[in-house]
């Protein structure tokens, strides 16, 4: 089960995520359902359509178990799967 605690080792696409910060300023505010990952990149569906961000310098909030975090993207760059292997 997702926690706040194990979150980097689990599944993410399907979370609803805000990007709060990123090396690309204009990436600030995206929000959306993450709907696919690669090992740099999420893809984010929002309201205007599909949007790749870069995982390296970001920063995204999701609520897990009705608690607000803060996920770095460093810690998510890498291939998803070998993440979860983790």
């Amino acid at each position: 089960m997702r926690s706040p605690t194990n979150i980097a080792r689990h599944e993410l696409i399907g979370l609803d995520v805000v990007v709060v910060d990123a090396n690309n300023k204009s990436l600030i505010g995206i929000e959306g359902e993450i709907v696919d990952e690669t090992k740099n990149t999420f893809v984010i569906q929002t309201k205007i359509g599909e949007k790749n961000v870069l995982k390296k310098g970001a920063s995204f909030k999701t609520k897990i178990n009705n608690q607000e975090i803060i996920i770095k993207g460093d810690i998510l760059v890498g291939r998803p799967e070998d993440r979860i292997k983790k």
